[in-house]
């Protein structure tokens, strides 16, 4: 009910269209409760006095009736659809906010399917249930109790008769609710897993064909379906029998109707005329009984949806401290103070230590290169000074400010990133070169693009800066795609830089350009590079060995080969030939 009343500040917006929906949904059901009335005197009054004009006068008004509705319902259907879709966008748009303001942990537990499907089909089943829930509920209630007020007017012993079966229809629909519910919310869960899979798959559909794998792909994503078909068997058994026994349920209603009716009729308690009027009301009366039954599958699928909804706006964001102020123009000293760092796993007991008690400092304007084997936290090192994670222990500080005390935004925007990993945005190369900086100039563009040795090959281009570089980047180059994203960091010019393998995709000759171009851009400013290529950090100020016992080493190029250690073994080991 909390999550429900959540989601209820939405229709703020809308109260104009949604107070008009409820008002045509309401003039709707009126002029199904006069129609059974009229026909009532019809059959009592106007048919035995033969009275041809004044029939034709009421089905003229019935017409008039049935035209007037015609156009309620268009707005109904219409306007009281985009309240939905209004709804859904707001939804999603606070979703999404949300979504960017969460941390990197959030991400490493959950699969970007599953958060679409969150995101997209969680909210349609939302955007439905918010047209048609007050709506289905209102006009019910109206007919429900009109209809009763009627049948009452009519004759009371036999309306009171037929509304001694509702507490049984009641029971039934309230005892099949929970189960529906939890087989729902399990389809749910199955179909985003599903969607994860899926988006998994087509992302690497070039590894799987290389390595011929589209079978054993498709045996993955079959294992995922039938566990989908199996939650749905589940929730359309209970569905089948609560639509059912409802059915069942209504029929027998009509039946005592017709039953209990009849009798009285045979012992002239009612008329023709009331007879066809109680009949008519009790059909009406199974109408709104039948629409809340019809709902409640989309009643279910939408508070499900809810659900999945708040579990998501209830994961706390990133924020910061009260009294956090901005690093306005760092000057990039960079001081490690004890740091422990351990990456929190939902599925384990206990969490794996990836750093233990590190202290070591950057003075502002050296490069310090983090070498070292695989798993020694070179990566999550360089995660740690933008705050993408929390510590478990000690702190960071960057001119001699923790940086927990500082903004989040103000230390980003003095940090620049260039990872393995590159990551290029569905659009333009010119778009993606922008991000650096949004709003440069077409100017300052192309001159971050000249400085990282891509402009070139951009003019070689029919669109040049305009082509389209396909989803993540899949038109270029894995050297094209690094040297997009060190322009954007030339545009950024921050203070900081992390160069996580920065030219770990280039070739030689190529590397050779890029890196007389980040040695310019590095002249005062600090930088932190990590590589494997070791020929590439050999102008480093300092050289930090990283191992999972934390510092084995430091110091330049030449006193560590000097002495021996393990940044000697690996300089020998790459240079052998």
């Amino acid at each position: 009910m909390k999550r429900l009343k959540k989601v209820l500040h939405y229709y703020k917006p809308y109260k104009g269209l949604f107070i008009a929906d409820m008002v045509c949904a309401l003039i709707v059901a009126l002029c199904d409760l006069v129609y059974p009335r009229i026909t009532q005197d019809i059959v009592n009054i106007h048919i035995p006095n033969k009275d041809i004009e004044r029939i034709a006068v009421w089905c003229g008004g019935v017409l008039g009736l049935y035209l007037i509705k015609m156009f309620l319902n268009y707005i109904i259907q219409y306007w009281g659809h985009m309240v939905g879709v209004g709804i859904q966008s707001d939804m999603r748009r606070d979703m999404f906010t949300h979504l960017q303001k969460l941390p990197f942990s959030y991400f490493d537990e959950n699969k970007t399917g599953s958060i679409m499907s969150r995101i997209t089909n969680d909210l349609f089943s939302i955007a439905e249930l918010a047209h048609h829930c007050p709506e289905d509920i209102f006009i019910s209630t109206i007919m429900l109790i009109g209809s009763f007020v009627m049948l009452a007017l009519i004759d009371i012993w036999l309306t009171l008769i037929l509304f001694s079966v509702i507490p049984v229809i009641v029971v039934f629909a309230v005892l099949m609710r929970k189960r529906m519910k939890n087989a729902f919310k399990e389809s749910k869960e199955t179909m985003a897993e599903i969607n994860a899979n899926v988006e998994l798959s087509l992302t690497g559909i070039r590894i799987s064909k290389s390595y011929t794998g589209e079978e054993h792909e498709g045996e993955r994503f079959e294992e995922s379906n039938s566990l989908f078909r199996e939650a749905r068997r589940k929730s359309y058994r209970y569905m089948g029998q609560f639509f059912s026994g409802m059915g069942f349920l209504t029929d027998f209603l009509y039946l005592v109707v017709l039953f209990f009716g009849g009798f009285f009729f045979v012992k002239g308690w009612i008329d023709t005329g009331e007879f066809v009027a109680f009949l008519l009301y009790v059909t009406m009366f199974l109408k709104p009984i039948n629409k809340l039954v019809q709902f409640f599958e989309q009643l279910q699928e939408g508070l499900t949806g809810i659900e999945r909804f708040a579990e998501v706006m209830a994961v706390d964001e990133e924020k910061d401290a009260p009294d956090a102020v901005e690093l306005c123009s760092a000057k990039g000293d960079i001081s490690f103070d004890n740091v422990s760092f351990s990456y929190h796993n939902e599925d384990r007991e206990e969490n794996a230590l990836v750093i233990k008690e590190l202290s070591f400092d950057i003075k502002k304007g050296t490069k310090v290169a983090l070498v070292g084997p695989s798993g020694g936290g070179k990566t999550t090192l360089c995660h740690l000074i933008p705050r993408f994670y929390e510590l478990d222990e000690g702190k960071i500080s960057i001119d001699g400010k923790d940086i927990t005390s500082l903004t989040r935004r103000s230390l980003r925007e003095n940090i620049g990133m260039v990872a393995q990993d590159v990551f290029l945005f569905g659009g333009t190369i010119r778009d993606n070169i922008e991000y650096g900086r949004l709003g440069a100039s077409d100017e300052e563009i192309i001159e971050a693009a000249k400085k990282a040795n891509i402009h070139d090959y951009i003019m070689t281009l029919e669109k040049g800066y305009d082509t389209e570089v396909g989803e993540r980047g899949v038109k270029l180059s894995g050297g094209q795609k690094q040297r997009i994203s060190i322009a954007r960091v030339f545009l950024k010019n921050p203070s900081i830089l992390i160069l996580d393998e920065a030219t770990s995709a280039l070739d030689n000759e190529t590397e050779m350009l890029i890196q007389a171009s980040l040695d310019e851009l590095l002249v005062g400013r600090t930088a932190i590079i990590v590589a494997h290529r070791l020929s590439t950090i050999k102008n480093a100020d300092e050289i930090i060995v990283l191992t999972k016992d934390g510092i084995s080493e430091k110091g330049s190029h030449e006193e560590l080969l000097e002495s021996g250690g393990i940044y000697a073994k690996l300089y020998k080991y790459q240079f052998r030939e």
